[in-house]
């Protein structure tokens, strides 16, 4: 498993706790962008920008790559554009969902 496949794997730990949803299946994540150094970025979204799980969101996912041995650095760009919407979560998230 690549280093970018053992980072999905972890955020799939990652869970919103009002959907009950990881957030890769939630479709949160829009990038993950990894150096030569194994310094990590990932750019994210929440389901709205009011979103009162925020930091508990974001500094799981911040700590589950951190938890990874060959990860050196991790920051978490939380952005709001594009805004998220259903259509960008995965077929599970779906089904999870009810849809």
């Amino acid at each position: 498993m690549n280093l970018k496949e053992k980072i999905v794997t972890a955020l799939k730990s990652v869970y919103d706790p009002e959907l009950n949803i990881n957030v890769v299946d939630l479709g949160l994540i829009y990038n993950i962008d990894i150096t030569e150094e194994a310094d990590v970025t990932i750019t994210m979204t929440l389901t709205t920008p009011g979103c009162p799980l925020h930091d508990s969101i974001t500094s799981g996912v911040r700590y589950s790559v951190e938890g990874i041995e060959e990860t050196r650095k991790v920051d978490v760009n939380l952005v709001w554009e594009p805004a998220w919407s259903p259509e960008k979560m995965t077929p599970e998230g779906l089904r999870l969902l009810g849809r």
